[in-house]
């Protein structure tokens, strides 16, 4: 079931730039640990990580958050819904953040009733709790494709650009090394700049 978001953030202290670098800095560390694969499960297609998992990290990063369930609502007999706030401590302050998420009720096939709905009332609010740990935290965004990755080169990349340029003339390897030196060429235009190379070798 498809869910809304509604983002609350009731803190009032004032930030200081020493605790935007925290906050922002804890998050770019969050976002960037790989989840282990055991705890990264697959249903119809689509990844998705255990609640474990998101919790245990949860608590090395953010200890003294804590869960609230605002409201609960039945979507006639088809679904049930969780209004639920996330409330964590970072940077100096407490923020909040609310999520919502719906899971459908299983009917039985026979028609005879439903097949456990204390078990699809669990998996709203487990699945509301989820939502706001990668939304808010960033907790396993490789596998929810939230992670932003850093388009420069890395050492490896431009070691690797260098070895290419061997054979070309000193002019064209100035230009190509100081359109790497400016930030000019990134991960996404490394194979453009090897065939580049490439074309420029065989003219010679």
């Amino acid at each position: 079931m498809s869910s809304e978001i509604e983002v609350v953030d009731t803190s009032t202290e004032i930030i200081t730039d020493v605790g935007f670098d925290v906050m922002r800095d804890l998050h770019n560390v969050v976002s960037n640990v790989d989840t282990p694969k055991s705890f990264v499960k697959n249903k119809m297609g689509t990844d998705y990580v255990e609640y474990s998992y998101m919790r245990s990290v949860a608590d090395k990063y953010y200890p003294g958050w804590s869960w609230t369930i605002v409201n609960t609502d039945n979507l006639g007999s088809e679904a049930f819904m969780v209004h639920g706030r996330l409330k964590w401590f970072e940077g100096g302050i407490w923020r909040l953040g609310d999520m919502t998420a719906a899971h459908r009720i299983m009917q039985k096939r026979s028609g005879g009733g439903f097949v456990d709905v204390g078990n699809d009332i669990k998996s709203a609010n487990t699945d509301c709790i989820k939502k706001a740990f990668n939304m808010y935290l960033n907790i396993a965004d490789d596998v929810y494709r939230n992670r932003v990755e850093d388009p420069s080169l890395s050492k490896e990349d431009i070691e690797y650009l260098v070895e290419e340029m061997e054979g070309l003339d000193e002019e064209w390897k100035r230009k190509i090394s100081n359109s790497i030196e400016n930030g000019d060429v990134e991960k996404g235009d490394m194979d453009k700049v090897v065939n580049r190379i490439n074309q420029l070798k065989e003219k010679k």
